[in-house]
């Protein structure tokens, strides 16, 4: 059965994706466009439009063309929205590197996205560009300030050129970021501006940020959730953007208060810093109205915790990469339990499919997510097998996502298909346990993976960050009390932190294999 949301169909314009962000940025003149958070300095909406065009003849001058890869390697900054707006108005599809990363993997996807130039800034490209540079063969790199052996990206804003005609159009590539997907090493995601300009018309309708508004980028810009949704959406819209280069919860504190900060989408893990670090007490958050929680799934206990502490609305939005950003969003004034994403954005098409079968589910059985959507990507970058097993000959997009749909359309995220626990038959969302222990005041933060076992062929096993004192058979207990008996939590165990993506996702893999090691090396004979 195929879902559609309640919106009506919306226009989706077929230009770039420059000149629909940057459309109405000259006439809207002296109005900040972005702040550096860390510096306080500001480009109004007329500077950025006059230094995308500056960077972008400048690129052209140094021979960046149609068609040429650019990554940009980078935390979050005004510099980085100019780079990334002249790179593409200059023809270069953008591969975004993540300015974490180690040199192997920044060395990795420079060579395989096949990466002509680096932009960067000093410290990264001492500490590992130059390197990852060289092994990929790039032909030069501007950074955001100076560095030996590279070009000032300064210098492409000094000289005032024309900016060369460039036969670019809707359906020409521009952005290759790299994703895991479904399962796999990391891959080159193509994406047209068709894609992400469709994804920004669709996602405008439901999420209503305006001219008066002032968003803090807290997520980083190189993913599709910071970039799309709140960079370029809130660009296009006129409001005010607040970059933070990495997320701290007394960082964000500071800027929502002394900026009057309105929106911000932020990931789990940030939701639940808000909801329980004592920090926040101490200043004023109270211009903020809006919290959109993505990329993971979000409990109700925490959305609710986190909402009642701050006075603001706290919704959630599902999207992917693969699917050039959101596809289901919760309306900003509307109603539904905290733990949906909502119903699918307008001209998006869904269906929820048995993951044994692969036929269609009924209303309420959980499934696997299939979306079909204009912002859907090309494929993987050199990888026809990993692109026809992540999107079926109808244009279904399978997003390896478990999800359940009510009878009006909504849906709740229930957890990865791979990540499922097979507990003597039973599947057992890891999920829906972590959120539970996240209610629990003495826990700060939780990981759910599933632990071999000889008998239940997997149990559930928790690995915990206390907020308090507590004890595991405590936490063993509160949680068998609010679960089926096949649910519960059979091992639990203590940890200082839980390893998370720079996108807020529990990296349950490291934990997974880190348990499969310790499994095999005492045996199967654990209680």
């Amino acid at each position: 059965m195929i879902i559609r949301g309640p919106y009506s169909d919306v226009d989706l314009a077929s230009v770039t994706l420059t000149d629909y962000v940057l459309a109405q940025a000259r006439e809207r003149g002296r109005k900040t466009a972005i702040i550096d958070g860390g510096s306080g300095h500001t480009v109004s909406y007329g500077e950025l439009a006059s230094q995308v065009q500056q960077v972008t003849a400048g690129l052209a001058a140094h021979g960046v063309a149609k068609g040429d890869v650019l990554a940009l390697c980078s935390p979050n900054c005004p510099e980085f929205a100019i780079a990334w707006y002249a790179a593409a108005a200059a023809g270069a599809i953008i591969t975004t590197v993540n300015p974490l990363g180690t040199r192997h993997d920044m060395a990795r996807q420079l060579e395989h996205s096949g990466a002509r130039w680096l932009v960067t800034t000093p410290s990264i490209f001492s500490d590992r560009g130059r390197h990852a540079a060289a092994a990929a063969g790039t032909r030069a790199t501007f950074v955001f300030g100076a560095a030996d052996g590279a070009t000032s990206f300064a210098a492409l804003l000094e000289e005032q050129r024309p900016v060369p005609a460039i036969d670019l159009g809707p359906d020409d590539l521009a952005f290759l970021p790299y994703s895991s997907g479904t399962t796999g090493l990391p891959k080159g995601v193509m994406l047209s501006h068709r894609n992400l300009v469709a994804s920004l018309c669709q996602t405008r309708a439901v999420h209503r940020a305006g001219g008066s508004d002032v968003v803090v980028a807290a997520l980083p810009l190189f993913h599709i959730f910071g970039l799309q949704v709140t960079l370029n959406l809130a660009l296009r819209e006129g409001a005010t953007v607040v970059t933070m280069t990495r997320f701290d919860v007394e960082d964000f504190a500071r800027l929502v208060q002394q900026h009057h900060v309105t929106r911000a989408e932020l990931v789990p893990p940030i939701v639940l810093a808000l909801a329980k670090h004592p920090v926040i007490d101490t200043y004023d958050l109270s211009s903020l109205r809006l919290i959109t929680s993505g990329a993971a799934p979000l409990g109700a206990g925490l959305a609710r915790a986190c909402a009642q502490r701050l006075s603001c609305r706290v919704k959630q939005g599902y999207g992917m990469t693969e699917l050039g950003g959101a596809t289901h969003m919760v309306p900003d004034n509307g109603s539904g339990e905290p733990e949906s994403i909502g119903p699918p954005l307008p001209g998006i098409a869904c269906r929820v499919v048995d993951c044994g079968t692969g036929l269609d589910s009924r209303p309420g059985d959980p499934g696997e997510l299939l979306v079909r959507a204009a912002g859907t990507m090309r494929g993987y970058l050199d990888s026809p097998a990993a692109t026809a097993a992540t999107i079926d000959p109808g244009g279904w997009l399978h997003t390896g996502d478990v999800v359940v749909a009510d009878r009006e359309g909504w849906f709740t995220v229930v957890d990865r298909v791979k990540e499922l626990i097979k507990y003597k038959g039973s599947q057992v969302a890891p999920a829906a346990l972590e959120a539970i222990l996240l209610a629990h005041p003495a826990v700060a933060d939780a990981a759910v993976v599933a632990s071999p076992d000889e008998e239940a062929g997997e149990v559930p096993k928790a690995f915990v960050v206390r907020a308090g004192a507590v004890s595991a058979d405590e936490l063993l207990s509160f949680v068998a009390e609010r679960v089926s008996p096949q649910e519960k939590i059979r091992r639990l165990e203590f940890v200082e932190e839980i390893p998370k993506s720079p996108s807020g996702k529990i990296l349950r893999r490291i934990l997974a294999e880190q348990e499969r090691a310790d499994s095999m090396a005492v045996g199967d004979d654990r209680g």
